[in-house]
């Protein structure tokens, strides 16, 4: 499987993997570490599709990076400048200096797709999709699970050996826990 990373512009195929099956249901859709907490807490429903739609055309366009496999879209993953995420004043996740870094948060892969390299292709296509941008280095919080198994909704941040893998070091100790495990912070320059 060829898997071509592209930077998030087309909102149905944003919707496609990260939005609710049901219009009507008031799931993530990748707002919580995006939008003030009390503002992603009072949309329901079609208003969080309505919320993304205005962050990829009025706000920020692009707001992450799709995975295809030919024509198909099949994975995600949000990317932007820290200072634009929860992460620029999140108290558990530290900073490790001034940099105008970037933050790679969240990953989505459609069922079907899961166990062919298509997480290792988002972080490669965010980091790719961050350098062009001009970020000075990208970071992201995943998990330190060791060899422990991670449950599939807990593991959208991604695991310490995943971005071990794709040429980040572990930074700093985070206070932040997910899902009964440490998160770390990782750090890949990118000048």
């Amino acid at each position: 499987m060829a898997i071509d990373v592209r930077p998030a512009t087309v909102f149905d195929d944003v919707a496609t993997v990260i939005g609710p099956k049901k219009p009507e249901s008031s799931v993530c859709f990748c707002l919580s570490y995006r939008i003030p907490s009390r503002e992603a807490n009072a949309l329901r429903g079609p208003e969080r599709a309505e919320r993304v739609r205005r962050l990829m055309v009025e706000e920020e366009y692009p707001i992450g990076v799709l995975a295809y496999d030919g024509d198909e879209v099949v994975g995600w993953a949000a990317v932007a400048p820290r200072s634009r995420t929860h992460f620029a004043t999140f108290r558990k996740i530290p900073y490790v200096d001034d940099a105008d870094v970037w933050s790679l948060w969240c990953f989505r892969v459609h069922p079907g797709h899961r166990k062919k390299g298509v997480m290792h292709a988002l972080i490669d296509g965010a980091v790719v999709f961050a350098r062009e941008q001009g970020a000075p280095a990208i970071e992201g919080y995943p998990v330190d699970n060791g060899d422990a198994r991670v449950d599939l909704t807990m593991a959208y941040v991604g695991t310490r050996r995943l971005f071990e893998h794709a040429g980040f070091a572990k930074a700093a100790d985070t206070s932040s826990v997910l899902a009964g495990f440490p998160r770390v912070l990782m750090r890949r320059e990118l000048r």
